[in-house]
C-alpha cells in the first residue's frame, strides 16, 4: 500500500517537476525530457526514499542531479568536438600551402579507418577520446570493465596497423 502511494505522490509531482525543469533548462522539449528521466529515476528508486524526508526536495534533488549529469555530458561531447577542430585548423594554418592538400588528405583516411571499425570497438573508443574514464565507458555500455579494456586495445592495434603509413 505504501509504495503505491509513493508511485501516485511521484505521478502527481509531474506538473512541479515540468515547471521546475522549465527553469533549469529554459527549452520546452528538454524540459519535457528533463521530467521524463526524473519521473523514471525516481519510480525505480522509490523504495530508497525515506518516510522522513521532505518528498518534494528529494524530487527536486534527483532533478537537479540528472541536469547536472546531462549537463556535463554534454560539454565533454563539445570539447572532444572542439579540440578536434582546433586541431585541423592549427594544422591547416601552420603548414604549407602545399601540405594543406596532404593534410586534408590524411585527415580524411583516418576518419575512414575509424569508421570502418565495428560499432562494438568504436563506441568505447569515441567515448574514451571524449574523456570518459573505463568505468563510466562500462557502465553506460552495460559491460564489464575488462571487456572496455580489451576493446581499446584491439581498436589501439587495429587503428595503429591501418595507420601505420601515416607516421
Amino acid at each position: 500500500m505504501e509504495k503505491m502511494n509513493i508511485t501516485h505522490k511521484i505521478v502527481a509531482m509531474q506538473p512541479e517537476l515540468e515547471h521546475f525543469a522549465y527553469k533549469l533548462t529554459a527549452d520546452r522539449e528538454s524540459a519535457n525530457d528533463l521530467v521524463q528521466d526524473c519521473l523514471l529515476k525516481a519510480l525505480d528508486n522509490k523504495e530508497k526514499f525515506v518516510h522522513t524526508q521532505n518528498f518534494k526536495g528529494w524530487m527536486y534533488t534527483i532533478m537537479r542531479n540528472i541536469f547536472i549529469n546531462n549537463y556535463r555530458k554534454s560539454l565533454r561531447e563539445v570539447d572532444m568536438t572542439d579540440s578536434t577542430y582546433n586541431l585541423y585548423a592549427q594544422t591547416m594554418t601552420e603548414g604549407e600551402e602545399g601540405n594543406q592538400f596532404e593534410t586534408i588528405y590524411d585527415l580524411k583516411e583516418l576518419y575512414k579507418v575509424i569508421n570502418a571499425v565495428p560499432e562494438d570497438l568504436k563506441k568505447p573508443f569515441m567515448m574514451f577520446v571524449a574523456g570518459f574514464k573505463y568505468r563510466e565507458i562500462a557502465e553506460k555500455m552495460d559491460l564489464p570493465v575488462g571487456t572496455i579494456k580489451s576493446r581499446l586495445f584491439l581498436i589501439r592495434k587495429r587503428l595503429q596497423q591501418d595507420l601505420k603509413d601515416f607516421s
